[in-house]
């Protein structure tokens, strides 16, 4: 008797009486993986250009109501609450998304999962909040814990709801969801702060995201759990979570190592100014990785079985990025001083040498999810443990041979210790697959060049005018133009970066009817 045969075509079977077929077949995802992921891959980036200019908008408006030391109480409380909040996954939702075959029973069970694990960690920061007050000698952070524990149990009830989208490849529905849960969070930040409520507003803007994310979500997948079921399949699941989880926490602290050791140090101001730096270093990351990682992990775990397809979607993917990422990163380190002077104000430009010696790190960091795509794709996360075992030492002990210079030594160990141990990783992970690694070194340099020679010629133009330190404005955006304009004459000169932007071009146009 074949058990295994029997206990699939139960489970098929169940899966056939839920109603919610539509959410865990992907067969016929396979016929345009390609054309799906590249109109995905618009979709998410034009929803994150708005997000970019509305997120651009709040930091001026905020910078200008708020104080540093504001921004500095709540990046205390933050970067210790979102380490934690890592447990409300536990790398579940990437689990669903790289399943090439899963049942509801299996997604139900992922979910309640998901529950208990926010439902704990809520709990847990409750109880943790007297711990970081007396840690940071600071009263007022005590009831700022409270507060922003909520959001973790409200974005618990999303997880497998908004994985089984991105399995699906509804990369339009995900996007309208980010934009419009983005606008509450700044409306109810901007608000609050008008009104005088002082950090209270930064506080309240992740759980007014949470909130509205959570009912968006609800209201676009129809998809709904079923009781908690045991053996049902979900040991794989689990296993893949497991790996994935542990290297995100390992990740997590060691990279976020540097915000606690400022702010117990050196006090809520110095953290201010460096989590502000920090901001500009992850820019590439938020506004354009992690949305891209959300449309290409679906498209390449689809392809997994299929190396040449899986190769040329994944080479595609790394050049878009590059194109958008490492420009944005050079831009930053030439004309530092007057972003930080227009976006946040006079009395922020200490961010500025801050930010230019992140710079090394940010600009690696335009790749930072690369190798989680092959990893996670490929089913080796694994591998992704490794280096989280072998990076984190090394980043915490960076960090505190720094903090004896200042802010100024712990931005500049991170650069030198993420850029020499990110490229490692990439090779690591690009090792024994269908990518090869000195193709990702090809294509990384054909977007850097390009870069770099627009930023040394719109400097030198830039340097030549009168108006910087008057008209910030204006100079920022006669220096934006030239390296632009350079940017891409010299970036069309190399052809396979010249036919991506042609594909992209031609599908905006599409897309807008122009």
């Amino acid at each position: 008797m074949n058990y295994s045969a029997d206990n699939s075509t139960v489970l098929r079977n169940r899966h056939e009486t839920t109603g919610y077929e539509q959410y865990f077949q992907t067969e016929h995802l396979k016929k345009d993986v390609h054309a799906r992921s590249f109109r995905g891959g618009v979709v998410t980036l034009r929803a994150q250009a708005a997000k970019l200019a509305l997120g651009l908008l709040s930091t001026a408006i905020l910078a200008r109501l708020l104080r540093p030391q504001d921004f500095g109480l709540v990046a205390m409380v933050t970067s210790i609450t979102a380490f934690i909040g890592l447990f409300k996954d536990l790398g579940l939702s990437n689990a669903t998304v790289q399943r090439l075959h899963i049942t509801h029973e299996q997604i139900s069970f992922l979910f309640w999962i998901n529950v208990a694990l926010s439902l704990a960690a809520t709990l847990f920061v409750i109880a943790l909040a007297p711990v970081i007050a007396w840690f940071y000698h600071e009263p007022r952070l005590f009831h700022v814990t409270l507060l922003l524990s909520l959001s973790f149990v409200i974005s618990g009830l999303t997880v497998q709801h908004q994985a089984l989208l991105r399995r699906q490849m509804q990369f339009k529905s995900l996007a309208v969801r980010d934009v419009i849960a983005m606008v509450c969070s700044i409306a109810s930040g901007i608000t609050l702060a008008y009104l005088g409520f002082g950090y209270w507003s930064l506080v309240a803007m992740p759980v007014a995201a949470s909130v509205a994310s959570c009912i968006l979500l609800w209201s676009i997948c129809h998809w709904r759990p079923g009781p908690l079921q045991r053996r049902v399949g979900a040991r794989g699941l689990l296993a893949f979570g497991g790996n994935l989880t542990v290297f995100n926490l390992i990740n997590y602290f060691s990279r976020n190592f540097d915000n606690i050791l400022v702010g117990r140090v050196l006090g809520a101001a110095p953290l201010g100014i460096y989590s502000k730096a920090y901001g500009l270093l992850m820019m590439p990351m938020t506004q354009i990785n992690f949305p891209m990682a959300a449309v290409l992990l679906p498209g390449l775990s689809h392809l997994q079985k299929e190396p040449v397809q899986y190769a040329r979607l994944f080479i595609n993917a790394v050049r878009a990025v590059s194109l958008l990422g490492i420009p944005i990163v050079v831009f930053c380190f030439f004309f530092a001083h007057d972003v930080v002077h227009v976006l946040l104000g006079r009395r922020w430009l200490a961010v500025a040498p801050v930010f230019q010696l992140l710079a090394p790190a940010a600009l690696v960091g335009t790749m930072s999810l690369l190798p989680a795509w092959l990893c996670q794709s490929l089913g080796r996360p694994q591998r992704q443990v490794h280096y989280a075992l072998i990076s984190g030492p090394i980043y915490v002990l960076g960090f505190f041979i720094g903090i004896k210079w200042g802010i100024a030594g712990v931005a500049a160990s991170y650069s030198l210790t993420f850029s020499c141990l990110f490229s490692w990783f990439v090779w690591y992970a690009s090792k024994d697959s269908p990518v090869r690694f000195s193709e990702i070194c090809i294509v990384f340099v054909s977007a850097l060049l390009p870069a770099l020679i627009a930023g040394v010629i719109a400097w030198l133009a830039h340097s030549v005018l009168i108006i910087q330190e008057r008209f910030p404005i204006l100079s920022l955006t006669l220096g934006g133009s030239i390296f632009l304009l350079v940017y891409l004459a010299v970036a069309m000169l190399i052809p396979s970066n010249a036919a991506l932007i042609r594909s992209c071009v031609t599908s905006v146009r599409q897309t807008i009817g122009v």
